[in-house]
């Protein structure tokens, strides 16, 4: 904490600053309209990353880069950091050749968990960071209780904070389609919004939303196996009971919101998927969500589905868990996420589980006790 809290202190600093000189030379962005975005929400672990990425080549769409999320934030910092990056490949990029050797070293350790590099697409819940209300910072501050709230903003936020988080993360999309171009349509994808989604459907009223649904007794294992060693690296015990009763708690809520959010809204704006049919056939998946939400499919796109669909079906992802190293069971989950079963991607993805079993000779069945931890390596899951 010693050596986390004044570096990430003086990062959030330079945002600020960067904020405030933007309202100096930059008052342009507050004009820029959020058109039609698209937002891929889902429960955690459940192909959204996967998604993100595939959509990302959809030149449509501008989407935020791990390097805006983390260190350009405001128009000014972008400004910043692309000057220096021009000026850079003129002398043949020494600083990015460096900044490369250092990322392949601080990310690596995340390839089995969520892939990422400074220039892939990212998750743009790290613009809550200035705010203090990125989910994520649970890891070094677990007893912030406003944090918490974060993971149930629909229901447990209060309506004047609410309004001030949506106003700062809108203005935040409005800096980086300054940025991009305010003719683009912006592509967000936030697993840890899920608990925002019926107030993203209020903000942004002509959003179009692609929701990425999983098995709980899967994405249960595999979310608190994740976190893990962001937990041990903050000196929280990885098998806090407490933490975990919380997140289970979260867990249910955001099958709730995201539920909640189909009801709410036609089927032109709300698609919703499940991992199995992501993993099975992406391209098919991809093509029935574009003609639900009516959404042009651009050849670029078309290219891109044809080589990551078999790549999907081959994928066997390395990261490992099962229920019972967190002493949990998956009857004892089917009764806590009774009301998540019954959503009808969920109840579809089961049945064609039940099908292929069925359909494959016995001895090739995995036992009811070990479906669990089967399931990650059998079924080709899409990474998340």
């Amino acid at each position: 904490m010693l050596g986390f809290l004044p570096v990430f202190a003086l990062v959030q600093a330079i945002h600020w600053l960067g904020f405030l000189l933007d309202e100096v030379f930059y008052r342009g962005y507050r004009r820029v309209q959020v058109r039609e975005p698209l937002f891929v929400l889902g429960v955690p672990r459940s192909g959204t990353t996967k998604l993100h990425t595939v959509l990302a080549r959809d030149p449509q769409y501008t989407t935020f880069s791990t390097w805006e999320c983390l260190f350009a934030l405001s128009v000014s910092e972008r400004r910043f950091w692309l000057a220096l990056a021009r000026a850079d490949a003129a002398l043949g990029q020494p600083l990015g050749r460096l900044i490369g050797w250092i990322e392949r070293r601080i990310f690596a350790g995340l390839d089995d968990v969520h892939a990422m590099s400074l220039t892939t697409p990212e998750e743009d819940y790290f613009a809550l960071m200035p705010a203090m209300s990125c989910f994520i910072l649970f890891l070094p501050f677990p007893a912030a209780e406003h944090l918490w709230r974060m993971g149930r903003f629909d229901r447990d936020m209060p309506e004047r904070e609410r309004r001030r988080l949506l106003d700062f993360y809108e203005s935040c999309l409005k800096r980086h389609l300054y940025v991009h171009g305010p003719e683009k349509r912006l592509l967000s994808k936030n697993a840890a919004f899920a608990p925002l989604a019926q107030s993203l459907a209020q903000r942004f009223p002509d959003a179009r939303f692609l929701v990425c649904l999983r098995d709980p007794a899967q994405t249960v294992p595999s979310q608190l196996s994740s976190i893990e060693s962001g937990l041990r690296f903050f000196g929280v015990p990885p098998d806090s009971a407490p933490i975990r009763e919380r997140l289970l708690d979260q867990l249910g809520f955001y099958y709730e919101n995201l539920a909640a959010l189909d009801r709410a809204l036609p089927t032109e704006r709300c698609a919703t998927t499940t991992l199995p049919r992501l993993s099975a056939d992406l391209g098919g998946a991809l093509r029935a969500i574009y003609d639900q939400l009516g959404l042009p499919m651009s050849s670029e796109l078309a290219e891109a589905l044809a080589s990551e669909s078999t790549a999907s079906r081959r994928y066997r992802s390395r990261h490992r868990y099962s229920l019972q190293q967190f002493d949990l069971d998956a009857a004892q989950l089917a009764q806590r996420f009774a009301a998540a079963y019954t959503h009808p991607a969920l109840q579809q993805a089961a049945d064609a589980s039940a099908e292929a079993d069925a359909s494959s000779p016995v001895s090739e069945r995995p036992a009811v006790g070990s479906r669990i931890e089967a399931t990650s390596e059998s079924r080709g899951a899409v990474s998340c």
